[in-house]
């Protein structure tokens, strides 16, 4: 049987055809468009921040069209994580043929149903996304945890030529979990992990460019476990925080709740053309996530698809949508980063109970072990100019002039080699700007400091911050 882009060829004879509990055509009506859902006896939405399985009895993508349901793909044993593509003619997935296959990536062409695996392995790749250019963001998992690659949708080769081997590109270089949520309009990849960053097991939001540059947390703004973000139209990010959700907004370096019902909700809005939003929630009284469509403002969920033995999750519309920007990069042919602070004594955390003379590079290896490669000088201005390893989890300690830290990062982050960056301070939040003028580091070398290898007299010595 085929299908199209926006909706099934449907027999009523088919008897793999069926109503769900709570589904009406005024419903269907209200959400304007066919959907894919996934249905799971059970549903652990952080589990894969923990490198564990988030459907442990399997899961089956549904194609949902005027009320009535059918399996997206047949003949596999698993299937989620649907994405579907900018002209919403084809659809990404996670899947497996065979029970005991890993995770791995996959398209199918709505039209005909043709299908073609992207990825392949022995670990699983899961969370695929579409990314301009005709590439895909997704997880895979590595011994360091779940990271994010890019690949390109189709393979280069010559004419006459076998395929060769997709571009694969990883983004993430961290000892922990990062798993996309979304692509954003500006073209960046909105994904999470713990906080802090390479250390901690608070879900958070970050971002990162698509050729691994510029990671960074959303908001500043940390405590609150928040995950599963996606785009707005209007450029909001919605999120959830599990028992409620909320957004982050262009005009607030904070985040800001939204007064939406009282359930539990695993995130992931699909916003509707008429800017309703498909949840995935469950109330009190009820064993598993269902799809209800919620209006912002209103006082109730309007219930679209129940399956009482399944948690139906990850609501994705299948439409056209908006093709995100794309992101040209601008790496270096290097091995190595340049990092410019303009000023490290400003800080969300509040001023310093000292003064910072030099700042101290660690790097963290593949076992987790924290180790010194040198440090540099602080100009009286607070600023600093430094180049370091690229593609390795790195930190700094500011130090005073009797090397006793005065503040230290608390998780990791990365530079990728060739990668250029400036920031205006340390965790200083997107609410604040550099100030118009020259700083003192630049005014005495344009040359960094190199800290890419451990100094002699430094080599066997470990982070005295600890971790």
């Amino acid at each position: 049987m085929k299908f199209g882009a926006t909706a099934f060829h449907i027999s009523a004879c088919l008897a793999m055809l069926f109503f769900l509990c709570g589904f009406g055509s005024d419903r269907a009506d209200e959400v304007g468009s066919d959907f894919i859902v996934t249905a799971a006896p059970a549903y652990e939405p952080l589990a894969a921040l923990h490198g564990q399985e988030r459907f442990p009895k399997g899961a089956q993508l549904l194609f949902v069209h005027e009320g009535k349901t059918q399996p997206l793909v047949a003949r596999f044993a698993a299937s989620a994580d649907a994405n579907v593509s900018f002209e919403g003619k084809s659809v990404l997935f996670a899947g497996k043929k065979n029970a005991s296959d890993p995770w791995q990536v996959w398209e199918l062409v709505l039209a005909d149903q043709s299908l073609r695996q992207l990825t392949s392995g022995t670990t699983d790749a899961i969370r695929p996304l579409y990314l301009p250019g005709a590439r895909f963001v997704y997880a895979q998992r590595t011994p360091l945890g779940f990271q994010l690659n890019s690949a390109s949708i189709d393979p280069p080769s010559v004419p006459g030529e076998p395929a060769r081997d997709r571009e694969i590109l990883p983004l993430t270089y961290t000892n922990a979990n990062a798993i996309p949520t979304d692509v954003l309009a500006d073209g960046r990849i909105l994904f999470e992990s713990g906080f802090p960053l390479g250390s901690g097991a608070t879900p958070e939001l970050f971002l990162v460019y698509s050729d691994g540059s510029g990671v960074e947390s959303y908001r500043c703004d940390h405590g609150v476990a928040r995950w599963a973000g996606k785009q707005l139209a209007s450029g909001d990010i919605v999120f959830t925080h599990g028992s409620s959700l909320a957004r982050f907004t262009s005009p607030l370096a904070h985040e800001e709740r939204i007064s939406a019902p009282s359930a539990e909700f695993t995130g992931a809005v699909a916003e509707t053309e008429s800017h309703a939003w498909l949840v995935s929630a469950r109330a009190a009284s009820e064993n598993h996530y269902a799809i209800k469509l919620w209006k912002p403002g209103d006082s109730a969920m309007q219930s679209v698809l129940v399956e009482p033995k399944n948690d139906l999750v990850e609501p994705v519309l299948v439409a056209p949508r908006n093709r995100p920007k794309r992101h040209p990069s601008g790496l270096h042919p290097w091995d190595y980063a340049n990092l410019l602070a303009l000023d490290a004594r400003l800080s969300r955390d509040g001023p310093l109970k000292g003064t910072p003379v030099s700042v101290r590079l660690e790097i963290e290896d593949a076992n987790g072990h924290a180790g010194v490669l040198g440090t540099a000088p602080v100009e009286q201005d607070g600023s600093y100019f430094v180049q370091v390893p690229g593609d390795h989890p790195i930190r700094f300690s500011l130090l005073d002039a009797h090397g006793t830290v005065l503040r230290q990062e608390r998780g990791w982050f990365w530079a990728r080699g060739g990668e250029q960056r400036i920031c205006v301070g340390c965790h200083t939040g997107p609410e604040r700007a550099s100030e118009n003028r020259i700083p003192a580091v630049l005014l005495r070398t344009t040359t960094p400091v190199d800290l890419t290898a451990p100094r002699p007299a430094q080599a066997a010595t470990n982070s005295a911050g600890g971790r």
